[in-house]
């Protein structure tokens, strides 16, 4: 069964967890989906675990394209989530341009990093029948402005920004929320504030799914690894699949991420 938008909504309706983790080409597209991961996010984070750049700022949009399109070829039924790559979105032309590229490409819905001052944009992109994720918090493609990777929401006036941004870009359109590195409290408050399904990295157990980068969860990333992350290597049977049937089945029953992946 094709996993849809649909799916999703009906999963948070009902109570139930699912899983996000990052694939950048089709083999391991294939391997993701056989699992049962609902969400594949053809991310950004491939101009770090790919091509070795310290960050997902220099990723371009012909870059995003080709390997949504190896993502799609290699796919078994997820959702595949495509980012909007750094300045793909610097007017609402052009945005409309690169979405619909992603789309065509075969991505069944995208990701863009920005708050309430990009609502109107969301709206105008669903009524143009492109699906969005809005990724809030710790957005990577703004580490430069941040000052490096930072926790986002620790004091009152960002917390309440944060919230705002939340339920402003649901009023838009938005299909999806992800956030990433908030203190666990402020997404539990952002989880009674909305009603679309809710994805968290570093945000604490209380969204409706959790995503990783497939290289983190396999514990392939070298040198210190954020504290949000698990190596699911030795949770499975020695396998790559057998790590990510792990992951998939740790988010689903609730037992990942524990408290001590979060931040306070």
């Amino acid at each position: 069964m094709n996993i849809t938008l649909s799916t999703l909504n009906k999963r948070k309706a009902e109570g139930q967890k699912f899983s996000c983790l990052t694939a950048y080409d089709s083999t391991f597209a294939n391997i993701v989906s056989s699992a049962g991961v609902e969400v594949i996010l053809v991310g950004d984070s491939l101009g770090m675990v790919l091509q070795g750049k310290d960050s997902t700022v220099p990723v371009t949009m012909e870059e995003m394209i080709y390997h949504t399109t190896c993502v799609s070829r290699g796919n078994q039924g997820s959702l595949i989530m495509a980012d909007m790559p750094f300045m793909s979105c610097a007017t609402e032309e052009q945005t409309f341009e690169n979405a619909a590229k992603l789309m065509r490409a075969g991505g069944h819905l995208v990701k863009v990093e920005g708050g309430s001052w990009f609502t109107g944009t969301i709206s105008k992109l669903t009524e143009r029948g492109i699906p969005v994720c809005v990724h809030l918090g710790l957005t990577p493609q703004s580490v430069n402005k941040f000052g490096g990777y930072k926790v986002q929401g620790r004091d009152d006036a960002s917390r309440a920004a944060l919230l705002q941004d939340s339920i402003d870009a649901e009023k838009a359109g938005a299909a999806i929320l992800l956030y990433e590195c908030i203190p666990s409290e402020l997404m539990e408050e952002v989880m009674s504030n909305v009603s679309i399904p809710v994805i968290g990295i570093g945000a604490g157990p209380a969204s409706d799914a959790q995503v990783l980068v497939l290289h983190d969860m396999l514990g392939a990333t070298p040198g210190k690894v954020a504290k949000f992350v698990h190596n699911f290597m030795p949770d499975g049977d020695g396998t790559i699949q057998g790590a990510v049937a792990a992951y998939h089945q740790a988010v689903k029953d609730g037992n990942f991420p524990k408290p001590e992946h979060g931040f306070a």
